[in-house]
């Protein structure tokens, strides 16, 4: 499991997925997350300006990655 260290109080779910290297670009990270392809803490979620804390765990593409402070 990967982990993104958090520089803020949050990091928005489209960010931490290009942050992760699981996307090329916010472009393909909007894409990705419309088609309902992102999990984050085990349940799908399209929205791509989703606030994810420490402790979150994104999963896509068979990858997972957590926040942390």
């Amino acid at each position: 499991m990967d982990v993104i260290k958090l520089r803020d109080e949050y990091i928005k779910l489209g960010q931490a997925l290009k942050a992760a290297g699981l996307v090329e670009s916010g472009a393909r990270a909007k894409d990705v997350i419309l088609e309902g392809l992102v999990q984050v803490n085990g349940e799908t979620d399209t929205r791509r300006g989703r606030k994810l804390y420490a402790e979150d765990v994104i999963t896509f593409d068979g990858e997972e990655v957590k926040i942390e402070n």
